[in-house]
């Protein structure tokens, strides 16, 4: 059970990501060496680099002007007046605005939303529904607006799924659509599924030159339906269609012309849900879906050779005619959710999806078997004790049992600085994923079995790993602790075999071992707060974190801030990179920040000004920066 269900609603409207980037540069964290022009608004053409295209972000994250478009149930579409069809789609009226957050400045790939609450609003402006939307970072994200790269981020599409706990219900009829979502969400949970595309990041409008208010906005269309105790939280336990994506320097590109996507197939109904919502290109960014031909899903055949899919076989009837979806309102009345009719039996037999325009194309493996961690982001101390990251694996759409799991490093999608290439990142990065594997406290060479569940757990008992990203070893500036990819791989051969989502890994941020003084002083928390100054200027609104007379002045209102739970938004830092060692030292102090000051530690002398980005600098990452910056920073292009 999942959002893919028959039981379900369908919204649309804009988001806002009003994230800061003067942490986007990793050369940014080292404080002996940080300019004050880090903190400005980029030049044209990124020249110069400075705090890149949005230094003065603030992290919000917001729901604009969403609205229920359509709503089932197993009876068919819903009809007015059921008051669901009149609900806004809208974030909290309690708290402060949900946070968007990178993982780390050397993994920008897995943005995650924290503190989101989500509410339907009834015409009358009543809560309806309330619900606390779990921590997930991005998936699958890629170049939906393929012929406009030119546009970086704002031509990519990325996929967020959870659930949504916590649930209050309003007053919602039994005999309306909330009432039977409420007697069928019996376990506290819902599945919430969103698609993310066409981001705006000009501040200033193109034509009057004017501040441009849809600067950090784009489009968002989701889906809310039951979901269950005991499944997962962030995948859809389905079928999984696997582009080929070649590499490329930007955002991928599937040769299939579809994206990564999956559907469940409900035998009892003889019907398949499939999502498209990621999965279709657009023909400019935020725009009109692009034209496939008519979309059929199908069986096949496996051909003997490479990932060719062989054979295919047309299911009748189970057809997206192309008048279908390019229509006006296909897109936002669905959320790319298609149901289909299933007329035959797929229960072993492989799925391909293909499109009368040639070369459309994307299938499941010949297997049918898919592995994945449910959720993929991770943050860890020295020291934590068996913990425990889930990892699913189905065959045709059901859990799969005794099937062979290990866990390989894989940091080739992280994104250090481009050693010597020079790209306007700074000075040489430091290294992300060093290992050996001892830092995460796993064998690389073991195996685990999945269970009757299709789950199989690695467990890491995580230690110190030193400070790799400190350069020289100065506690004055550097990225606290170290980036870890891991990559879930089955072992069996006859479970392999097709495309693989580069996507589908375990992204880790392990901090590094902090040992203050005792009692703490301001000499062992200035260089963490100077850091915050320098990387957030939207703070330097309030107070100045590098100023020990500030810091004195607001310790309670600080105290309160960083003492508060990790899902609240209003936590510092917002972007959730303090380690729980640091917390505590700074909560430590906080209570008593009249201790002596400590030894003055000395910094060395910054060098001049960073040199301006040089002309060969590709446009779309020039201009732009964001997640198209950090693609082409990523390791496995530095290793080719």
């Amino acid at each position: 059970m999942s959002y893919l269900n028959a039981l379900r609603l369908h919204f649309a409207g804009l988001f806002q990501a009003n994230i800061s980037t003067v942490n986007n540069d990793p050369a940014h964290f080292y404080n002996a060496t940080f300019q004050p022009n880090f903190q400005e608004m980029q030049g044209p053409n990124m020249n110069p680099p400075n705090g890149w295209f949005n230094p003065q972000g603030d992290a919000n994250f917001r729901l604009l002007g969403c609205k229920v478009t359509t709503a089932w149930t197993p009876s068919g579409q819903v009809q007015s007046p059921d008051p669901v069809l009149g609900c806004a789609v809208a974030d909290s009226d309690t708290q402060a605005p949900a946070k968007l957050v990178d993982l780390d400045s050397e993994q920008q790939l897995v943005s995650e939303i924290w503190g989101l609450q989500v509410r339907l609003v009834g015409a009358d402006g009543k809560t309806l529904l309330r619900g606390d939307f779990e921590p997930a970072g991005f998936i699958d994200i890629w170049s939906r607006a393929p012929s406009n790269t030119a546009a970086g981020d704002n031509a990519a599409g990325a996929m967020y799924q959870s659930v949504l706990t916590n649930l209050q219900w309003g007053d919602v009829l039994a005999d309306s659509f909330l009432g039977a979502l409420r007697q069928a969400a019996g376990d506290g949970l819902l599945s919430i599924k969103f698609n993310v595309d066409g981001i705006n990041m000009s501040m200033t409008d193109p034509d009057t030159g004017r501040p441009n208010p849809d600067f950090m906005c784009g489009r968002i269309t989701g889906t809310i339906g039951p979901a269950a105790a005991g499944e997962p939280h962030h995948m859809v336990m389905g079928r999984q269609f696997m582009a080929n994506c070649p590499p490329t320097g930007g955002f991928p590109a599937p040769d299939g012309q579809i994206n990564f996507c999956a559907c469940v197939v409900d035998k009892a109904a003889q019907l398949i849900y499939l999502d498209l919502g990621n999965a279709l290109p657009t023909t400019v960014p935020r725009g009109p879906l692009a034209p496939l031909g008519d979309l059929s899903l199908g069986t096949y055949t496996p051909s003997q050779s490479g990932n060719s899919p062989g054979t295919i076989n047309p299911l009748p009837g189970a057809t997206l005619p192309q008048s279908t979806y390019l229509s006006d309102s296909w897109y936002s009345d669905t959320a790319g959710v298609a149901v289909l009719p299933l007329s035959a039996d797929v229960s072993t037999v492989p799925l391909v999806i293909t499109g009368t325009k040639p070369g459309v194309i994307i299938n499941e493996w010949a297997s049918g078997a898919f592995l994945r961690a449910d959720r993929f982001v991770y943050r860890m101390s020295p020291g934590d004790k068996n913990v425990q990251i889930p990892v699913y694996a189905t065959q045709w759409g059901e859990p799969l049992k005794g099937a062979n799991v290990s866990f390989q490093p894989d940091a080739s999608q992280l994104q250090p600085t481009l050693v010597g290439s020079g790209q306007p990142y700074g000075a040489d990065g430091p290294p992300v994923g060093t290992w050996p594997a001892e830092s995460l406290g796993f064998d690389p060479n073991a195996t685990v079995a999945t269970d009757e569940n299709g789950l199989a757990v690695l467990t890491l008992n995580p230690t110190d790993p030193g400070m790799p990203r400190y350069f020289g070893g100065n506690l004055n500036y550097g990225i606290d602790g170290q980036i870890y990819g891991v990559r879930p791989t089955f072992m069996d051969p006859q479970f392999n075999g097709g495309y693989i989502n580069q996507w589908n890994f375990i992204s880790i941020l392990l901090w590094s071992e902090f040992r203050p003084s005792d009692p703490v002083t301001w000499a062992d928390l200035q260089p963490i707060f100077q850091q915050y100054a320098n990387l957030y200027p939207v703070m330097n609104r309030f107070l100045d974190l590098s100023s020990y007379d500030d810091v004195v002045k607001n310790a309670g209102l600080l105290q309160l801030a960083f003492g508060l739970d990790e899902g609240n938004p209003n936590l510092m830092p917002v972007t959730r990179d303090l380690s729980p060692a640091k917390r505590n030292a700074i909560l430590a102090w906080l209570k008593d920040p009249q201790h002596p000051r400590g030894g003055v530690r000395t910094l060395a002398a910054a060098p001049e000004a960073r040199a301006a980005a040089p002309a060969g600098v590709p446009g779309h990452l020039a201009v732009k920066g964001g997640k198209a910056a950090a693609l082409a920073r990523r390791l496995v292009l530095q290793n080719k």
